[in-house]
């Protein structure tokens, strides 16, 4: 490794992998250039119209971070740009970069659009349409796009293919047009490298089964997409392409391009997202009739079960377990032939409107020829080679990969890898944080508006389809015009872009606004976005309210348009009477203490330890048990054959030799307080129940999980009925003889996917191949039997379910009409299930029955009441924002990782644990945060000292002082406005949600007329 070390990073994809890194790293004191081969960053992700199972806009999760990163002055995005050669080593690389021809200069380019509108070339092919539709030479790349920019196609421009148009030229304003740009290579020098390139998606010409290409009617699920889309080329209504009509049966075939002889992985999100089609189809138009044929239902995320439950008896979709052979187009109504064989072996032909092909994600193309720049490796699937034990480490030292590239995966865990990326990138260059920040000189001067009269903004978002569907906009737009005070309005496709992040500011001036409200979607993703612009615009950040008209309003009433453009108008209303007492308010600096605290000693634990040391900061890590590994005490081997109890005692070794690094064995946390940056947690340790403080910036929840031991199948009561677990354990210690294995049943889902737990374990499936295919190989002629519900072996892990297959372990289905029956005859083990498949209950007799059982949160309810944190109704810890925070709590400088989240497998587990040391080094990073604003205020004049609020605040912030009355320390005041409710002398307020706020827009909710 050089010597010299560059606090900076090179991010190769601008997708949502690459941006949350890239955030990751400048709130962290690094500089970033982020390359994106496309000419906007957002990837495929801006293509999607919902997410799942959240349903959230795909856009309005993608929106707001892509307006940050272009506003990031640390960010350098290079954009319609390639990698062109790479030098160096670990520490300090020196990257060129070719920034490809546009023909329109950038730095002139003001993302008008007139030259779209007067470009005569008006054929050109869509890419972010998918081929739907057709744009022009010229343009930008979809509405949200960032930068929002135009590029000539070439090979459509008419001055490029006869020489001679120049329309664009001679119309555009600035003086932006090029025709004689050149490609340019630019040279950065950088300490780390992460790529997150993304995927494509599988050529589904190339299953010519199923007509795709020939057939007018038969689609991909990214075309599906676009159709669902707001800024589709139908404006969200799905039509056939045939004959324009609206199809009523259409049929989902899965598993088209993976899971094959030539592509034997899963690509993890097909399942997932074809459901959330149907549903959204279904939405659209309720008369429509969606089937999903399948192999198996691939639900294994936080939520994903659920969600597959709901949409079969909420929506009524239909699943059907088989695999389509083929698709045969009717000649005269175009209409598409299915013929499969059903549940019960019957040949069935029936006929569907359209044809939904579910493809599968392949590596980006391009990948091969760079990873020979970069010099890494690519697994026989072209995806990059890594390990368990690093699941974000390539083959190269000081290089990350995060995303698809790594392997087939969703929003949740890309945006979770991309942040354990950024932790490993920014280790090896810690020394070097905040060595090339680059701080604004100019302070933002803040408006004084003490004396100015009440003068609102109002600014009405479509949010493409999303609200506009639903809620006559220009109405409400038009009805704010009304309210008192307002003195402008506007409404726009949508607001959170970074077109009209700019369009509020000009507005905010041009029209001397001294409040603004913003009619869109959700406050918990989008308020920072808004109050950030209004602050870039002068104005004090807490000069701006929001009315949430989709979450709570076009979403829950989609189905009734008048009544819902009524509910949006009172909605507006209630926003503009709030915002007219809406005051600045001040925020002060807070001491960051640098220190972590851990809570867990497992391998998530113990990782997150690791890593915050490893980027210098001092770390607690709290184990409640006398021993350090948690459930890696009980894992032997994993399917790469390695050592894990080595690799254990090797990371016990690190963790205890690390002189950052104090652990805390036998211990228990017993109280807890402070803020984010400045946090107290008591603890005691036994045996001498010695009582501590500990002083910290941030705390790692990451206490595991464990497995359930079942009151089913005869556990507890037969020495031969095991957990996976408990298996594992007596193969790795060798207590078990390999002739005594010569028969081994395996039952899955022991306690999970039932009404009393109904998500997936997650892990159940792998377990159980993993240690069925170690039987084998200690004893090759041994009999193993799984019966299972669906096998759940995601992403390229399904290789070892054909691996299972061909060593000859048999795979039994079985519903929960049909459960497996266990009991003891003559001594013997006699297990009984009904084979779907011959349609006859078949009868085992096994010297082991071994139980894939749920997967627990462990006991953490008294923790969840201390810190003040969610969790979920099965008692996991509950995120922030499943696709936006995937790692974080809704209580800031709380994050989580690991069992504790959601059941996983080792490398998620690794991966998440330095995603939120990643999160937490934007806190300990900084000497001073800002804190306050919206916190609780005394009035001592009204104050009787009758200690009222000292007793219900939840956090033991007030106190009574010196002069006898209550005082709130702003800096420790979470804001949940407790004490305010709660005093009897109306002696306490709280700023931003003061009483006359409240009784205002109280007020207008029942008034017209304000």
């Amino acid at each position: 490794m050089s010597d010299k070390k560059i606090g900076a990073v090179l991010i190769v994809g601008g997708g949502i992998g690459g941006m949350q890194a890239a955030l990751d790293l400048v709130e962290g004191g690094f500089k970033v250039y982020l390359v994106s081969s496309s000419p906007s960053i957002g990837g495929v992700m801006s293509q999607l119209d919902k997410t799942f199972p959240t349903n959230d806009c795909s856009m309005c999760i993608l929106g707001p971070k892509m307006v940050d990163v272009a506003q990031e002055e640390n960010i350098i995005l290079y954009t319609y740009s390639e990698i062109e050669s790479i030098s160096g080593d670990a520490g300090n690389y020196e990257v060129k970069i070719r920034e490809k021809a546009t023909y329109v200069d950038w730095d002139k380019c003001t993302g008008c659009g007139l030259c779209m509108e007067k470009c005569p070339s008006k054929k050109a092919y869509d890419e972010y349409n998918e081929g739907l539709g057709f744009t022009t030479a010229i343009s930008i790349p979809f509405p949200q796009a960032v930068p929002k920019k135009a590029r000539i196609n070439p090979e459509y421009c008419r001055q490029f293919i006869k020489g001679k148009c120049g329309v664009c030229a001679k119309i555009c304003p600035a003086n932006a047009i090029d025709y004689e740009m050149q490609d340019k290579i630019v040279t950065e020098h950088v300490g780390a490298i992460i790529l997150a390139t993304g995927f494509d998606v599988f050529n589904a010409r190339l299953k010519e089964e199923y007509g795709y290409g020939r057939y007018d009617n038969v689609v991909t699920s990214i075309e599906f997409e676009r159709m669902l889309s707001a800024t589709g080329p139908y404006g969200s209504v799905v039509k056939r392409a045939s004959d324009g009509e609206i199809p009523k049966k259409i049929a989902f075939i899965q598993c088209v391009g993976s899971r094959d002889v030539n592509n034997d992985y899963c690509s993890s999100v097909c399942c997932m997202y074809a459901t959330k089609e149907a549903i959204i189809v279904k939405e659209h138009s309720d008369f429509v009739e969606p089937t999903i044929f399948y192999m198996d239902i691939r639900a294994f995320g936080k939520g994903f079960e659920e969600y597959y439950e709901r949409a079969k008896k909420e929506h009524n979709i239909r699943y059907v377990r088989s695999m389509v052979s083929r698709v045969v187009q009717e000649p005269l109504t175009k209409d598409l032939i299915i013929n499969y064989l059903d549940e019960n072996n019957n040949l069935i032909e029936e006929n569907f409107n359209m044809v939904v092909l579910s493809v599968g994600l392949h590596p980006k193309e391009g990948s091969k020829e760079l990873a020979e720049k970069f010099g890494i490796k690519l697994n026989r699937h072209g995806f990059c080679e890594t390990s368990e034990q690093y699941p974000v480490s390539t083959t190269k030292e000081g290089i990350y990969v995060c995303g698809v590239f790594q392997s087939p995966k969703d929003i949740p865990e890309t945006v979770a890898q991309a942040s354990g990326a950024a932790c490993f990138a920014s280790g090896i260059i810690s020394d070097q944080r905040n060595n090339l920040i680059v701080k604004s000189e100019a302070e933002i001067k803040e408006k004084d508006i003490s004396k100015e009269e009440v003068r609102i903004g109002v600014f009405v978002c479509h949010c493409g389809v999303n609200i506009g569907s639903v809620v006559n906009v220009p109405e409400v737009r038009d009805y704010a015009k009304t309210l008192p005070h307002v003195v402008y309005t506007e409404d726009n496709l949508f607001t959170c872009s970074q077109t009209y992040q700019e369009r509020i500011k000009e507005v905010i001036k041009e029209h001397n606004l001294n409040r603004v409200v913003v009619a869109s979607c959700s406050p918990r993703t989008h308020e920072p976005l808004f109050q950030k612009t209004i602050r870039e615009a002068g104005l004090n950040k807490y000069l701006f309210e929001m009315a949430n008209i989709r979450d709570q309003c076009s979403w829950v009433h989609m189905h009734k348009k008048e009544e819902a453009t009524e509910k949006a108008k009172d909605l507006v209303r209630m926003a503009v009477a709030d915002a007219a007492y809406l005051k600045p308010l001040e925020e002060e600096p807070l001491t960051v203490v640098q220190k972590g605290l851990v809570i867990g000693g497992g391998l998530a634990g113990m990782t997150a330890a690791l890593k915050l040391a490893e980027q210098g900061f001092e770390t607690y890590l709290i184990e409640k048990g006398e021993r350090l590994g948690g459930n890696l005490n009980n894992i032997y081997f994993t399917f790469e054959r390695d050592d894990i109890q080595q690799y254990l005692s090797d990371l016990i070794k690190k963790v205890n030799e690390n002189p950052l690094i104090r652990v805390f064995t036998n211990t228990e946390i017993v109280d807890f307080s402070g803020v984010k940056g400045n946090f107290s947690t008591g603890i005691i340790t036994a045996p001498s129940m010695t009582y501590q403080k500990l002083e910290h910036g941030i705390t790692i929840v990451a206490t595991g999980g464990e497995e359930l031991k079942p009151d089913l199948y005869m556990y507890g009561k037969d020495e031969r009925v095991l957990t996976q677990l408990e298996l594992e354990a007596k193969l790795g210690k060798k207590e078990l003889k390999a002739e005594n294995l010569s028969h081994v049943v395996m039952i899955q889902c022991v306690g999970s996917r039932i009404p009393e737990r109904p998500y997936c374990s997650r892990i159940c499936c792998l377990t159980a191949i993993k240690n069925a295919l170690k039987i084998k190989e200690m004893n090759p002629k041994a009999e193993i039997t799984i019966i299972y519900r669906d096998i759940r072996t995601y992403g390229l892990n399904d290789e070892y379910y054909t691996k299972a297959r061909k060593e000859g372990i048999i795979f039994v289905r079985y519903d929960l009409e049909h459960l497996p029956r266990v009991d003891i005859v003559n001594n013997n083990l006699e297990i009984r299930v009904f084979d779907p498949t011959i349609k006859k209950e078949i009868l085992l007799n096994p010297n082991y029955l071994v139980l894939s059982t749920a997967i627990l949160p462990r006991e953490n309810e008294e923790l969840a009441a201390m810190l003040k944190v969610q969790r979920t109704m099965d008692g996991f810890f509950l995120e922030a924002h499943m696709k936006l925070r995937p790692v974080e709590f809704s209580t800031d400088g709380i994050y989580m990782c690991g069992l504790a989240h959601f059941p996983k497998l080792m490398s998620e587990s690794i991966s998440q644990a330095a995603a939120a040391v990643s999160r937490s080094i934007t806190i300990l990073s900084k000497e001073k945060l800002m804190v306050g604003g919206v916190v609780a205020h005394v009035d001592p004049d009204k104050c009787a000292a009758c200690l009222i609020c000292v007793r219900v605040c939840p956090y033991s912030v007030p106190v009574i002082n010196e002069e006898g009355v209550s005082y709130i320390d702003s800096a420790k005041c979470h804001g949940c406005g407790t004490c305010a409710s709660e005093c009897p002398m109306k002696a306490i307020e709280l700023l931003h949600y003061s009483d006359i706020q409240i009784l205002a827009k109280s007020q207008a909710l029942t008034q017209k007329e304000l």
